[in-house]
């Protein structure tokens, strides 16, 4: 299944979890709360504040989890 958003933001329960594959050069911002990153293969995760980007740096798969509350997440 293929997903494709061309505005707005996917809202994440609290714990929910999002899987993105091969992802590599898309921004993923923290529109509301919190959200912990993992790279496939990378020794850092990445915890982002609300109002905060980061740019996936890596093909493979990456989860996005929403840490605490819930919270949203915008993709660029």
């Amino acid at each position: 299944m293929q997903i494709e958003l061309e505005a707005g933001a996917v809202r994440l329960s609290p714990n929910q979890t999002l899987k993105l594959r091969d992802s590599a050069g898309s921004t993923v911002c923290a529109v509301e709360g919190s959200l912990w990153i993992t790279e496939e293969n990378q020794p850092r995760d990445v915890v982002l504040s609300p109002g905060s980007c980061y740019r996936l740096k890596h093909a493979g798969l990456a989860l996005i989890n929403a840490i605490g509350g819930g919270a949203a997440v915008s993709f660029s």
